[in-house]
């Protein structure tokens, strides 16, 4: 009789692990230190560097970045102080680099 009772609700789903992407051959995990405008920002990164880095069109309206968020760059072949925004992480995934020592050189400048 009450059948619309559970909607809208989430269903109790059991815990499923993500795995968490690592950067690749030229790319570098970094820290974003303030938003420029334009779809720009500076980045701070793990290889000691500070990049001016900008979100491709593709990923501009899905991915909303703030100060502090971490993510994967990938710095331009002929400009290494310029580079792209490629993925975004989770802040369960954040502290799984930590507990790892991904993010080891980040922290100590904290």
């Amino acid at each position: 009789m009450n059948k619309k009772k559970n909607k809208g609700k989430k269903q109790d789903q059991p815990y499923k692990p993500t795995r968490v992407r690592l950067p690749k051959d030229d790319e570098v995990i970094g820290v974003i230190d303030q938003r420029v405008g334009g779809s720009r920002m500076m980045i701070r990164c793990v290889d000691g560097k500070s990049r001016n880095c900008k979100v491709p069109g593709r990923l501009r309206r899905k991915l909303w970045l703030r100060e502090g968020d971490t993510v994967i760059v990938r710095p331009w072949d002929f400009d290494d102080e310029k580079a792209e925004v490629l993925y975004k992480y989770y802040p369960s995934q954040v502290n799984w680099l930590k507990r790892k020592g991904y993010l080891k050189k980040i922290q100590e400048e904290f």
